[in-house]
């Protein structure tokens, strides 16, 4: 995404005062190379960018995810918002209401680390931005798009392109971390949830969420379908996907129901009464459906899901095993079959 030079000038007016003490220095100059943490930058379209070369992997995550976040009309509609929104709630709860935000004290600094396009950070976060200073991390050029989403709605951030994996910035002094489905994008899991938990104060906390391990038949087409996609740029991946999406969409619309006698432990499938489509969804392939949503929004949330070379799914007992090394207490956890929601406290 390319911002004209009057468009920058507007952007880095509406830089927050803080932003200066996040980057312990003046806000550099348009086209400036600057360090960081030790790492190399430059100040291009009021953003500062990490210049680290990434892996092979992540490199191909950050073109998927700048093509997709770019795509507004794929996930901006009120429907498409509405239902982020709900679940979200339904998984960190309201925070507008929450009691331990008031610990943290008037403005604490949260890193939305992996923000693409500030989707989750808008809808679970949106009434109290203006209580915190809101730093917004991606890989990818979906920042420009996060930046642009805040400035529509008359909300003020921060934003930084690099890898959350090595952010640049001193340990211990992060108030909140929030990472919707992003840490199973990078390199490791694992290696991302630690090296963001150093960064936060001792009180602070960590909100996210991970994909969680399906049964056999899904985790196989799900590594041969991401398998299949890596040979393809993002647009070409786009394509590909669809007659999956449309397979979703029409499994839907049967709104058919079956009864599965007994649990079929070798497929990892429980019994019980279950809709077609939602039997396909969780132990077959991922392939979306609801029906207030455009066939575009469907493919999207398959694409985000299929399109990425970095898409690690892990175990509850994986998670809970990290959280205590990185020092972490779980306050809050939710489980499900998509994935794994946490809130967690450093020690």
């Amino acid at each position: 995404m390319s911002t004209s030079p009057i468009a920058s000038t507007v952007y880095k007016k509406n830089m927050p005062d803080w932003f200066e003490d996040v980057l312990g220095r003046g806000v550099p100059s348009e086209g400036e190379r600057f360090t960081l943490g030790g790492q190399a930058f430059v100040m291009r379209d009021a953003i500062p960018r990490s210049q680290t070369l990434l892996s092979q992997r992540q490199t191909q995550t950050e073109e998927t995810f700048g093509f997709k976040w770019k795509k507004r009309d794929t996930f901006d509609s009120p429907a498409s918002l509405a239902r982020m929104r709900e679940w979200l709630i339904d998984r960190y709860g309201d925070l507008s209401t929450a009691s331990w935000l008031a610990e943290h004290g008037e403005q604490p600094l949260l890193i939305d680390a992996g923000c693409g396009a500030g989707m989750s950070g808008l809808e679970l976060l949106g009434p109290i931005l203006p209580r915190l200073r809101y730093l917004g991390v991606d890989v990818s050029e979906a920042v420009d798009v996060a930046r642009h989403r805040f400035l529509e709605r008359g909300l003020q951030g921060g934003f930084l392109q690099a890898d959350i994996s090595n952010l640049p910035l001193p340990e211990g002094s992060i108030d909140l971390i929030f990472s919707e489905g992003v840490l199973h994008h990078t390199n490791s899991t694992e290696g991302a949830l630690k090296s963001l938990a150093r960064l936060l104060k001792s009180g602070g906390r960590f909100l996210f969420y991970v994909y969680r391990r399906k049964g056999p038949l899904r985790e196989f087409t799900d590594d041969y379908v991401r398998e299949k996609l890596q040979v393809m740029s993002p647009a070409e991946a786009w394509q590909a996907m669809e007659p999956l999406t449309q397979l979703g969409i029409s499994l839907g619309e049967l709104n058919a129901e079956i009864d599965i006698p007994q649990p079929i432990d070798l497929l990892g499938i429980p019994a019980g009464r279950i809709n077609v489509q939602r039997l396909f969804y969780w132990h077959v392939a991922k392939i979306f459906y609801r029906a207030e949503l455009t066939f575009e929004e469907m493919n999207h949330i398959n694409f985000d899901w299929y399109a990425p070379a970095n898409a690690y799914r892990q175990s509850p007992e994986e998670v809970r095993t990290w959280c205590a090394e990185a020092g972490l207490i779980i306050e809050r956890e939710v489980v499900e079959d998509a994935g794994i929601t946490v809130i967690a406290r450093k020690e």
